[in-house]
Order: structure tokens, then sequence, then C-alpha cells
């Protein structure tokens, strides 16, 4: 789902998270539940320390115990509701640019409709469309390993695709790039950019 607040807030929660469940996990264990580097967990690990919300504790073997300190559970708890609101407001905003995509799509005569690039976007796209006439043609990412997504098929060929009328943007992790790979091999005319991505004044279109 989509990041709550900051990504510096996302990353002291997954490692406020991590230390919970397991209280003697390794750095480089808690970098790869983190997604980050060593380096960066190490640098977040020892904030958390300074900010009062971990406490360290000398293991033996030269290993370490972390635990929440009370300060630590109430950010913990403080960050996750955070997180779950903002979640919820981007559900809000993604479904409604998704009605209005389809609406445009409607009235101007187009049936199906190429989601292009895989995220939680794509999957909101995907049951919202089962409230509309729209058909969604299948989902195309270069970038993504997976054959299949809610029943729909996934390409990392847009040759590959099956036939479509128009294609909606989807990624969230780059979205400019894609937007610009999309206009250069179907047009901008056929490519739709939902107004929750934010990135219609960047673009000079209108926003759907």
């Amino acid at each position: 789902m989509n990041e709550g607040g900051t990504k510096e807030d996302r990353l002291t929660l997954e490692l406020l998270n991590a230390i919970e469940q397991q209280n003697n996990l390794s750095q480089r264990r808690l970098a790869r539940h983190m997604g980050v580097a060593l380096g960066l967990a190490n640098s977040y690990l020892k904030r958390c320390v300074r900010k009062g919300l971990i406490k360290i504790h000398e293991a033996p073997a030269n290993r370490y115990l972390y635990y929440l300190t009370p300060k630590g559970f109430s950010e913990k708890t403080r960050l996750t509701a955070q997180y779950l609101s903002s979640s919820l407001a981007f559900y809000r905003a993604a479904a409604e640019s998704c009605i209005s995509i389809y609406d445009f799509c409607a009235k101007s005569g187009w049936q199906r409709l190429l989601l292009c690039g895989v995220s939680d976007l794509t999957e909101i796209a995907i049951l919202r469309a089962a409230e509309s006439p729209i058909e969604i043609a299948g989902i195309y990412d270069p970038l993504c390993e997976r054959r299949q997504i809610f029943s729909q098929p996934v390409w990392r060929k847009i040759t590959d695709s099956n036939p479509f009328d128009a294609c909606m943007l989807t990624d969230l992790n780059a979205p400019l790039a894609t937007y610009e790979h999309l206009i250069g091999t179907v047009g901008a005319e056929r490519t739709l950019v939902p107004k929750v991505l934010g990135l219609n004044g960047l673009l000079g279109t209108a926003a759907h």
C-alpha cells in the first residue's frame, strides 16, 4: 500500500516492528527486513537508540539484543496509525481517480484499457474496473517477474499485450519515466494519467 508519512517514518516503523517481533536480529537480517543497505539500517538503529526508542543489551558471542522502550512502543503505535490513515486516504483517492478514468474512457468510446506498471494502484484499478463497463486488457511492466496478477496477464513487452484502446499509468515507483515511455510508444492521447499520481501539473495534461 501507499507509504504512509515520509520514507524515514516508514523505515523507522519497519525497524520497530522487526525488533518487537524478534529482539536478537543481526543487523544484516534487520537490513534485509527493512529492504535497505546494512549501513542505512545501522544508521536508523543508532538514531532510534538516541531518541530513546530502543535499548541495546550485549549478549554472548558478541551479539546484541534489542528491546523497545515504552517510548518506542508509543512511537510504533503512532507511526502505525499514521500509516493506516494515509493508506486509507490513498485508497480513496486512487479509487476516485480510477472511476474518473473509466468514465472518460466510456465517453471516448474506449472499452479495453491496458494498465502500465505493477503497484498498489494497479490492484485498485482492477478491483474498481469490476464495477464499470471498462475491460482491463492486462498489465504491462517491463520489470515485473510475475506472469499474472488478480487473474490479469502481465507482459514485459507492450507489443506482446492483448489489444487495447488506451493505456492507464499505474506505476508508483517511476511514473514520470513510464509516462514518457508510453507517450513515445502509444502516444499522449491514449496515455491516461490518474489524478492521484499528482503528475498532471508537471505534464501539462488534464486530470482524469
